[in-house]
């Protein structure tokens, strides 16, 4: 049976073709790289890359990039919903282009999303002065960091839940509403189940693009050591100082964390496809 799948008719040349370009195409642009990263981290000893993995610096760095990208994901999660809910069940001037405006962390290079939220939170910047008055600092803090981060992360959500709103069953809410059940309770047993999974990869994706993001946060986070320095920013000074093996270090950290998260969305992803199977049957 798998013989005769092989052989099916394609578009595209044979089975064997394909396959050798696939995995020479991957090998060089992501297994090739990854291996070299590996190779150089395990030439250290234990007691070196413990060192250089769980400095006070480094854990410090962690605390930030991950706690700050969770927190982002959790912001872009409540808010991505609602942005994604308002695009799809309203009709209204401009919709479209607010619909396209969601992409533009897409389009813009990280940098120029960073030099722009600096231009706005900074203590100068034309928001970052009524705040400033207000005795709240946002640019050069960790509050920056989560800022900048659910700026990059809102695409993430609103995308990934947009689809799942347009597929809920509107019939079903309005079978609910006839027999007597208010707003709150449709949505927390019609409307939230059927989007959760699609929610919950769109927080996992903006969580796993917030621990990489380096361009849109260095400018408005003051990279102070031990305070608003994130990871991928103390690997780039490891390298600027030569130090090849704490980089490869962290970035062993790094590429660990980017397998973890990456399962956990294909764990998610199976799970609402489970979800979905079971309610069609």
């Amino acid at each position: 049976m798998a013989r005769s799948a092989l052989r099916q008719p394609s578009i595209l040349p044979g089975f064997g073709l394909t396959l050798g370009f696939t995995t020479f195409f991957l090998s060089v642009l992501v297994l090739m790289p990854l291996a070299a990263l590996v190779l150089r981290a395990a030439s250290l000893s234990p007691r070196e890359l413990f060192d250089i993995v769980f400095d006070e610096r480094s854990l410090a760095s962690y605390r930030l990039s991950f706690g700050a990208a969770f927190l982002a994901g959790s912001v872009n999660a409540v808010f991505g919903f609602i942005v994604a809910w308002t695009l799809v069940r309203y009709d209204f001037p401009g919709r479209r282009l607010v619909d396209a405006a969601i992409d533009l962390p897409f389009a813009l290079p990280t940098a120029v999303s960073g030099i722009a939220l600096a231009a706005v939170f900074a203590p100068t910047g034309w928001l970052g002065q009524k705040l400033a008055m207000a005795g709240v600092q946002v640019a050069y803090t960790w509050v920056g960091v989560v800022v900048a981060l659910t700026l990059i992360g809102l695409p993430f959500v609103v995308r990934s839940v947009q689809p799942a709103l347009i597929e809920v069953q509107r019939d079903l809410e309005d079978a609910a509403e006839t027999l007597g059940a208010g707003p709150w309770h449709i949505f927390r047993r019609i409307i939230l189940p059927a989007v959760m999974p699609a929610l919950l990869t769109g927080f996992t994706m903006a969580f796993a693009r917030g621990i990489g993001e380096y361009g849109s946060v260095v400018f408005i986070s003051g990279n102070l050591p031990l305070k608003t320095e994130i990871t991928p920013l103390l690997i780039v000074i490891k390298l600027e100082q030569f130090d090849y093996d704490g980089a490869a270090a962290l970035g062993l950290v790094m590429l660990v964390m980017s397998f973890v998260m990456l399962f956990a969305i294909n764990l998610v992803q199976a799970w609402g496809r489970r979800r979905q199977t079971v309610g069609k049957g």
